[in-house]
C-alpha cells in the first residue's frame, strides 16, 4: 500500500492506493502524486528516487525530498532533517497493524481491504483529535 500524507497542520493521509503484490511501488507513483497540493513537500523512501518522480512533483508545484539511491550518478538536494518526518507514516502503519484484520488481510477483495484501512485511519484520527481536545 502506498500513501501520501499531508504533514501540515496536522498529519493526515490524503491519498491511498493499493498495489498488487508483484508490483513495484513506482507503478502507483503517478496516481498518488496527482493528489499533491501545491507548495507541499513530498517525502518518500529510496524506492521512489527517479528523475521522473521528482519532475512530476515539480509539475504539481511540490518539492521532493527523497534520499538518493546509492547508484545515483548526479547529486541531488536532500535534507535528512526534513526526511525525519517520514516516521509519522511509519507510526501510522504500526497503529494500523494493531488491528489484526489489517495485518493478516482476511479480505479477498482489494476494495474491501482498502475500505478497512480507511475505517482504521478514521479511528486513528478520531483518537488523535480526542486526545488533543
Amino acid at each position: 500500500m502506498d500513501v501520501i500524507q499531508a504533514p501540515k497542520p496536522e498529519p493526515r493521509i490524503i491519498s491511498y492506493e493499493l498495489s498488487d503484490y508483484e508490483w513495484h511501488d513506482n507503478r502507483l507513483c503517478s496516481v498518488l502524486l496527482g493528489a499533491l497540493l501545491p507548495q507541499t513537500m513530498l517525502l518518500a523512501d529510496r524506492g521512489y528516487d527517479a528523475d521522473w518522480t521528482r519532475e512530476l512533483a515539480r509539475q504539481q508545484g511540490a518539492r521532493a525530498n527523497i534520499p538518493p539511491k546509492r547508484n545515483r550518478k548526479d547529486p541531488i538536494c536532500f535534507s535528512p532533517s526534513l526526511y525525519r518526518a517520514c516516521n509519522l507514516i511509519e507510526r501510522f502503519f504500526n497503529k494500523i497493524k494493531q488491528c489484526r484484520r489489517g495485518v493478516t488481510r482476511y479480505d479477498k477483495l482489494a476494495a474491501n481491504y482498502l475500505a478497512f484501512i480507511k475505517l482504521a485511519s478514521i479511528r486513528i484520527w478520531l483518537r488523535a483529535d480526542e486526545s488533543a481536545a
